[in-house]
């Protein structure tokens, strides 16, 4: 038995206790279960968190050793839902002391409507094309962030709100796939602890509607 724990029990939990600090600390990879951040992100996506985007934290803990940054408006974040704790994928609307209002699925941030353009068609090659025309696609522009924007115009869903002001620490975060997504119109503000990381690559795509066959276009591609 010693010269089992010696030689394999041990090395391997040196391994695991490493790799836990450093997927809880540094960086780690998040599987996307729902479409919510469509057409940016798709079902079956593993995105790259970078977990030292914003804090240094004590690995296994919440514990902050260092605060590096905070989240900007237009990053993808990964956080914890204060509905229920579970972990999703968000792109950051509002930042602290902006104004936040929907009007007709077109956002205003500080009385300031933002930027929409058509969207290239390339960019939507992921949707199925007999489901395509169910969705409205734009470009949305957040200053040198310019992302998709999918709506379904005949599903209900919130699309206009009365202006909203992001409180201190906290943050207004939307899905991309607007009309599908639970986010900050539902559960509200995010406070800035429950932010475990920015998103910014996907590494591996698998089709869950294929039998899980790799996408490999979307390999190692980054997240607008």
């Amino acid at each position: 038995m010693k010269k089992f724990w010696a030689e394999w029990i041990k090395p391997l939990l040196v391994v695991a206790i490493l790799t836990g600090a450093f997927r809880s600390a540094i960086a780690d990879w998040y599987i996307v279960p729902t479409g919510s951040m469509k057409p940016t992100i798709m079902e079956g996506d593993r995105v790259f968190v970078n977990k030292l985007a914003y804090d240094l934290r004590v690995p296994f803990t919440k514990v902050q050793l260092s605060h590096l940054s905070d989240p900007k408006r237009g990053d993808v974040v990964v956080l914890y839902s204060p509905y229920d704790g579970k972990r999703l994928v968000k792109r950051v609307i509002g930042v602290p002391g902006d104004m936040i209002e929907m009007r007709n699925s077109k956002l205003y941030v500080n009385a300031k409507l933002l930027d929409y353009e058509p969207l290239d068609p390339r960019i939507v090659q992921e949707i199925p094309e007999d489901t395509r025309p169910e969705y409205t696609f734009f470009s949305e522009h957040f200053g040198q962030v310019t992302h998709p924007v999918m709506i379904t115009p005949l599903r209900s869903a919130i699309r206009d709100f009365v202006p909203l002001s992001v409180p201190a620490k906290s943050y207004f975060v939307m899905g991309d796939n607007r009309d599908d997504s639970f986010d900050s119109r539902m559960f509200g503000f995010v406070s800035r602890d429950r932010v475990v990381g920015r998103a910014t690559a996907v590494v591996v795509s698998l089709n869950p509607d294929q039998h899980y066959y790799p996408r490999w276009h979307r390999f190692f591609t980054r997240l607008p």
